[in-house]
């Protein structure tokens, strides 16, 4: 029997041939490993084979020059390897041991050579993988979503911008256009501007509303002004002193009733420096016809009017408006409760004319019938034709709010207050228009007393009608003063108040320009008699 132990199969060569490896008689073969516990073996196996025949392991150890099993640094584990053949049977028996570590080598020592494929775990993602650019395409078009989204909420936003300014200037340039800016002029602001420096074409008529049932009247004064584009009316209390042609003065209701619609009319021209081109008598019949005729009104009335059975008249009801038709509006036009002031029934009396202007026609043609139906008798200073074709202007300008209506104020004694003759006679009537009574109309000379003695103006006022100046009475100066003046408020009118200083045998050195109050704006002279003044 042969004691030569069987060669022990190790693995397979890079041709696919059987290795086997001898193992001495005299040394025990290390224990067979299954092939499968060592996956890279035959790699191993074929880089030791080319790569070192004798050396060094990972440790530093030798390497004996049969093949056996020697331990990796990295791996730690035993490695089969292809070895020469046995040595001679008679050769001394090392000592048994599973790992050689002591054998005749070269001083040559290596470190081994690792690659990458001998590890299988690492795995390196390659960029160009389809799932790397799935990945890629779906963030950019995220990405690109994200931004297509900012520029369209970018885009709404800007369109919301320019449609809201464009809306915002469409609305600014009609309130231009309509003139109804708060800060700004219309298309004609240059013009009326201008309009308000210089002279203002102003058209007036006067109504005289008579209450035929209770008795009395109410006076008005409509007033166009062309030049300005605006209305308004002016309410004249019956208190108003109005000069008469011999010098003296009467009031309003006095004036009406005695020197009729032509006296009473020249003598508001002459107090008020106006010049209204005609009268309009309106019974309350013909006020209530000329409502029914609009189709009724609506008013925000003050009161409530109670009815009247005798005098037929239906009761009216306070509130904002109410509407109200021709007996209605007839009735509360006229009410004056006991104890009240007459501006009180004049404001409802105003608010009553507003209204109706408003339900006028503001054509003039359509004017002119309306005013023909009511089949009234009007005086010759004022015909149909020019009634509608005024009325027509008037309900323009009240339709478009450019209407005003004033109270004008005076003093218990009848004549203007200051404040009154600032704010309506000059503002709303124009004034001293000295243009519309010509370059030699005689002037309107105001007196006023500051003498303490209610005599002392007698004198003076006749002097004053005598010299053929037009009176106005200024009533009593606020408190007395020693020393007499003579002002004007136009520099144009110093000549006549050199003329009145020497009617009244004054010195001309009193003559002197009025201040900025310019005192009484319904006169072109003012004289303020002192305690100095002796009668001539």
């Amino acid at each position: 029997m042969n004691d030569r132990q069987q060669p022990q199969f190790i693995g397979y060569d890079q041709y696919g041939q059987p290795v086997y490896a001898q193992v001495p008689a005299d040394r025990p073969a290390p224990p067979a490993q299954p092939y499968g516990q060592y996956p890279h073996a035959y790699e191993q196996q074929q880089q030791q084979q080319q790569q070192q025949a004798y050396g060094y392991d990972a440790y530093g150890q030798p390497q004996q020059q049969y093949y056996g099993y020697e331990t990796q640094q990295t791996q730690q584990q035993w490695i089969p390897q292809q070895a020469p053949a046995p040595a001679p049977e008679a050769a001394p028996e090392p000592a048994a041991d599973p790992v050689p570590e002591a054998a005749s080598v070269p001083e040559q020592r290596r470190t081994p050579d690792y690659r990458t494929e001998q590890f299988s775990f690492l795995d390196q993602p390659d960029e160009d993988s389809e799932d790397v650019i799935d990945w890629l395409k779906f963030t950019e078009s995220r990405t690109e979503r994200r931004e297509e989204a900012r520029r369209r909420g970018r885009n709404r936003i800007v369109a919301l911008i320019v449609v809201l300014a464009l809306f915002v200037a469409a609305g600014l340039g009609y309130l231009w256009y309509t003139d109804r800016l708060p800060f700004l002029g219309g298309p004609e602001a240059g013009k009326e501007a201008a309009a308000q420096s210089g002279p203002q074409k102003r058209d007036v008529i006067v109504v005289h509303l008579h209450n035929t049932k209770k008795g009395g009247t109410a006076t008005a004064l409509l007033v166009d002004n062309v030049t300005a584009k605006k209305g308004a009316t002016v309410l004249l209390p019956n208190a108003l002193n109005v000069p008469k042609d011999d010098g003296t003065s009467v009031n309003l209701g006095t004036s009406v009733a005695e020197d009729g619609l032509g006296g009473t009319r020249e003598a508001l021209d002459a107090m008020l420096g106006t010049k209204i081109g005609g009268t309009w008598r309106l019974d309350t019949p013909y006020l209530e016809n000329l409502v029914q005729a609009v189709g009724g009104i609506e008013v925000d009335t003050d009161t409530a009017v109670p009815a009247d059975g005798n005098a037929k008249t239906p009761a009216v009801a306070q509130g904002q408006k109410q509407s109200l038709n021709g007996a209605m509006a007839v009735a509360y036009a006229t009410h004056r409760a006991q104890g009240e002031p007459e501006t009180k029934q004049l404001e409802r009396f105003g608010k009553v004319l507003l209204a109706t202007l408003r339900k006028m026609p503001g054509d003039g043609k359509a004017a002119v019938l309306t005013v023909e139906s009511l089949g009234q008798i009007l005086d010759p200073s004022l015909t149909e034709q020019a009634l509608g074709g005024s009325l027509a202007k008037l309900a323009e300008h009240a339709k478009t709010g450019a209407y005003r209506t004033d109270v004008l104020q005076v003093k218990p004694d009848g004549t203007l207050s200051d404040e009154a003759g600032q704010a309506v006679v000059k503002e709303v009537l124009g004034g001293t228009l000295t243009a519309s009574q010509g370059a030699t109309a005689a002037p309107r000379v105001g007196l006023r007393n500051a003498t303490g003695n209610d005599k002392a103006p007698l004198a003076a006022k006749a002097a004053l009608v005598n010299g053929g100046y037009t009176f106005v009475d200024g009533g009593k100066a606020g408190q007395t003063q020693t020393a007499t003046q003579i002002t004007y408020a136009d520099e144009a009118q110093r000549p006549k108040a050199v003329e009145v200083a020497k009617t009244l045998g004054l010195p001309e050195t009193l003559v002197k320009k009025a201040g900025a109050e310019g005192g009484a704006v319904n006169a072109d002279v003012v004289v303020t008699l002192g305690k100095d003044y002796k009668a001539p």
